[in-house]
Order: structure tokens, then sequence, then C-alpha cells
């Protein structure tokens, strides 16, 4: 399975269905983490994702390069402005996370856009 498939069903276990052992299958320690509102190590996940209510990933693209997984997507549960643009990288090793970097903006629809062009 490659990188961005494992990402794919990673995603979907933990935060869709919420379960939480997805975080032994798929992620690993040390995991590094530079989103500024999580620490890192994957005990922040696990605090984090039950809590969640109507969370949803929608990821538009997503582009594998070596190591390294980037996803672009519309995400509906993570900040409290409602859906969100995000874009979200992630490293590999040994077929398992290790390291995340994101970007987050709210999301604004195309029609309200100066380009009327969709953010994701």
């Amino acid at each position: 399975m490659s990188n961005k498939e494992i990402l794919r069903t990673a995603m979907r276990e933990l935060f869709e269905d919420k379960d939480v052992t997805a975080l032994d299958r798929y992620w690993a320690e040390p995991y590094v983490q530079h989103s500024p509102n999580l620490p890192n190590g994957l005990d922040g996940l696990r605090a984090a994702v039950p809590s969640l209510e109507g969370f949803s990933w929608n990821p538009e693209r997503i582009f594998e390069d070596g190591d390294h997984v980037i996803a672009h997507s519309r995400v509906s549960g993570w900040i409290p402005e409602g859906d969100a643009a995000i874009v979200d990288i992630f490293r590999f090793e040994n077929g398992r996370i290790v390291e995340h970097w994101d970007v987050v903006q709210p999301y604004v629809p195309a029609d309200r856009t100066v380009s009327g062009n969709a953010m994701v």
C-alpha cells in the first residue's frame, strides 16, 4: 500500500470512525507536530478526536512525493468558524505517519471569492 493510500485509510479510521486505535496502526512515535494547536506526540490526537463533533475530511487532491504526502482538503468540524480549507503535509517512516504540518483557513464559498474560484 502506498503512503497516499495509508493516509486515506488512517484519516478515515481516526477522524470519521473515531477509532483512536488507528493511531497505533498508522502513526508512530516520536510524532512531531507542527500544528500550533496540538502538542508533539500522539496523546494530543488521542485527546482531541473523541470530542470532535460533525467532523468530516474531504480531500480534493492528495500528492505523494517520496516520504511526504500532501492533502488539500475541505474539512468540517475542526475550527469554530465552520468549514476550513486545509493543506496537510505528512511525513512517513516505514509506512507510518511521524510528522505533520498544516495550514488552516476558514472556507469561503466560490461565490464569495473575488476570483469566483473555489478554495479547494
